[in-house]
C-alpha cells in the first residue's frame, strides 16, 4: 500500500498564504464594489429639482418692521432678542429653530443715511452669540464680528452713524467656529438704509410694492432641521426645501403693475440662479451696497450666500408666475458641480397678479451718480488656499492679518486657487469689481463670487473708522468654510497710530453702552 507523502511546512505555509492572498483580495473587491456603489448612488441622488413639483399653498410670511424709538438727543433706537423657540416651517409646528424677537428670523430694521442708531442686543439662546451687521460701514467694535460676543443673558449696545447710501443690508450671527449653525437656525433678517436726499422714484411701499424675500434651503430629518453635511459636499449644508421669509411652498399676491423684491440669499453654501418661469425679464436695480447707475434688464441673476439684488418686475394682471432658480453656473469641475449644488433646481415664490393692478410709475432711466472711491494706491494680494485657509492659514484670533491706512482707496486682487467654489465677503466697506462688465457686478458690492482658478479685482475705499485695536474680517461667506477658518482680519489705523494685535474677547457679560 503506498503511502500519500505529507505536505512539507514550506507547502503548507505556501497553502495558507494563497488562502490568505485570495481571501484579501476578495475584500478588497467587494470593499470596492462597496465604495463604488456609495458613490455611484451619491451622483445619482444628489441632484434636486423641484420644478413644476411645489404646490404653492402658503402666504407669504412677510417680516414685521421692527419697532424703534428716538431719544431726545435724535438716537433711533431698536431692540432685539436672539432666542430659542418651535415653528413651523414646512414640518409642523414642533421644528426647533432659533431667531430674533421671534422663533424665526427677526423683524426688518429700517433707518435713513445720516441717522445715529442703538441696537440692544439681548442673548437668550443659552450659548454664546453675536449679531453682525452685514454691510454695513461702521466702527470696528460696532460691526458684531468674532471680536463682539455677547454671553448668555447679556445685551450688547452697538451705537453708530448711519453713513453710506441707501441699500438692503441683512444682519446675522458672527461666532467664530458657530456661524453655519446659528444662521441655519434662524437668526437672521433685513437691516434696510434709506436716503433722505432722494433718488429715483421706485416701489417702495414695504410689504406691498417693495418686498424683502429672505431665501434659504433646509434639509429636515422627521420634524427637525438636520444639521448634519452630506456626503461629498465640501462647501457644507445644502438643503432640498426652500423656505422664503420662514414660508415654505410659498405664494405671494401682487397688486400692483409693477413690484421691487430685495433678494437675499441667506443660505449657508447653496448658489442661486434666480429667474422666472415664464421668462419674464426685469430690471437689476440695486445690489449689496446701493443702487446701479442704471437699471438694467435681465432675464436671470445669481447670487451667492450673503449676496444681494433688487429687482423690479411688471407682472401682467391676472397672470401667474413662479420665482426659480435654476442651474447655477459655478465655473468649477464636473464633480465639484454635482456635490456643491450646480446641478439643482428649485421653484422658490408664486407671485399671483390680480385681474386689475394699481398703477406704478415706470423705472426711471436717469443715471445717479455713484460715489467717487478715489484713485487706489495699494494694491493686496488675497489667495483662497482652501476650503479652511486664506494665504495658506487658517483664522487665528490673534493674529493681525493685514493693515490698512484710514481713508486709503485699495485694490485687493483676491484669487482663488484651490479648486473649490468660494465668495469673499469683506466687512466694513464695500467694493466694486473692476475689469467685468456683468451688470450684476457693476453696483456696490461686499460679497462676490470667485470661481476656482479665478481672480477679481476689488476697489474700496476705507473711509475714516480707524480702530488700531478692534479688527474687521475678510472671509469666504460659505459658512462651513467660515468656520473652518477661512477669514483674515484686518484693522483701519489713522496716520501716526500703530496697530495693536488683537487678542481673544471675554463675551460681553453685562449691558454694554
Amino acid at each position: 500500500m503506498c503511502r500519500r507523502a505529507r505536505p512539507s511546512s514550506i507547502d503548507l505555509v505556501k497553502r495558507v498564504l494563497l488562502q490568505l492572498s485570495g481571501a484579501v483580495v476578495a475584500v478588497i473587491v467587494l470593499v470596492t464594489a462597496i465604495a463604488a456603489g456609495v458613490v455611484v448612488h451619491a451622483w445619482n441622488s444628489t441632484v434636486v429639482d423641484t420644478t413644476g413639483q411645489v404646490t404653492f399653498d402658503r402666504p407669504l410670511n412677510i417680516p414685521p418692521l421692527a419697532d424703534s424709538t428716538v431719544t431726545p438727543d435724535g438716537v433711533r433706537v431698536f431692540d432685539l432678542t436672539m432666542q430659542r423657540g418651535t415653528t413651523d416651517i414646512g414640518r409642523g409646528p414642533g421644528t426647533r429653530t432659533w431667531g430674533v424677537n421671534g422663533s424665526y428670523l427677526g423683524p426688518t430694521l429700517r433707518a435713513g443715511r445720516g441717522e445715529q442708531v442703538r441696537v440692544n442686543v439681548t442673548n437668550d439662546l443659552g450659548e454664546t452669540g453675536t449679531l453682525h451687521w452685514h454691510g454695513m460701514h461702521l466702527p470696528a467694535a460696532m460691526d458684531g464680528g468674532p471680536h463682539q460676543p455677547i454671553a448668555p443673558g447679556a445685551t450688547w449696545s452697538p451705537q453708530w452713524t448711519i453713513d453710506q447710501p441707501a441699500a438692503t443690508l441683512w444682519y446675522h450671527p458672527h461666532p467664530h467656529g458657530a456661524t453655519a449653525d446659528h444662521v441655519y437656525r434662524g437668526v437672521a433678517g433685513m437691516f434696510l438704509l434709506d436716503d433722505p436726499a432722494g433718488g429715483p422714484s421706485l416701489p417702495d411701499r414695504y410689504g406691498i410694492d417693495d418686498i424683502p424675500l429672505v431665501v434659504q434651503d433646509k434639509r429636515f430629518d422627521g420634524d427637525q432641521l438636520d444639521t448634519g453635511g452630506p456626503m461629498f459636499a465640501a462647501v457644507g449644508l445644502l438643503g432640498d426645501e426652500i423656505v422664503v421669509n420662514g414660508t415654505p411652498r410659498p405664494y405671494l399676491d401682487v397688486a400692483t403693475e409693477r413690484i421691487r423684491l430685495r433678494l437675499l440669499n441667506a443660505s449657508n453654501a447653496r448658489v442661486y440662479n434666480f429667474s422666472f418661469d415664464a421668462g419674464l425679464p426685469f430690471l437689476l436695480i440695486g445690489t449689496d451696497g446701493g443702487l446701479l447707475e442704471r437699471p438694467a434688464p435681465m432675464r436671470r441673476i445669481q447670487l451667492s450666500p450673503g449676496e444681494r439684488a433688487e429687482i423690479v418686475v411688471a407682472l401682467p394682471a391676472g397672470t401667474t408666475t413662479v420665482l426659480r432658480s435654476t442651474a447655477p453656473d459655478l465655473g468649477a469641475d464636473f464633480w465639484q458641480t454635482r456635490f456643491s449644488g450646480g446641478d439643482d433646481e428649485f421653484d422658490v415664490l408664486e407671485l399671483r397678479a390680480a385681474r386689475t393692478l394699481a398703477p406704478s410709475a415706470p423705472v426711471p432711466g436717469e443715471p445717479t451718480t455713484p460715489e467717487d472711491l478715489g484713485t487706489p494706491t495699494v494694491t493686496r494680494r488675497i489667495d483662497l488656499t482652501g476650503s479652511g485657509t486664506i494665504d495658506g492659514r487658517e483664522m487665528d484670533m490673534a493674529r493681525l492679518d493685514q493693515t490698512v491706512a484710514a481713508g486709503a482707496t485699495e485694490v485687493w486682487e483676491v484669487r482663488n486657487s484651490s479648486g473649490a467654489i468660494h465668495n469673499f465677503h469683506i466687512h466694513g466697506t464695500s467694493f466694486r469689481v473692476l475689469g467685468d462688465g456683468h451688470p450684476a457686478l457693476s453696483g456696490p458690492k461686499d460679497t462676490v463670487y470667485i470661481a476656482p482658478g479665478h481672480t477679481v479685482r476689488l476697489l474700496m475705499r476705507f473711509a475714516g473708522r480707524p480702530g488700531p485695536a478692534t479688527p474687521y474680517m475678510y472671509h469666504c461667506h460659505l459658512l462651513r468654510h467660515e468656520d473652518n477658518g477661512m477669514m483674515g482680519q484686518f484693522v483701519v489705523v489713522a496716520p501716526g497710530e500703530e496697530p495693536n494685535v488683537p487678542h481673544e474677547p471675554a463675551a460681553h457679560t453685562a449691558v454694554h453702552e
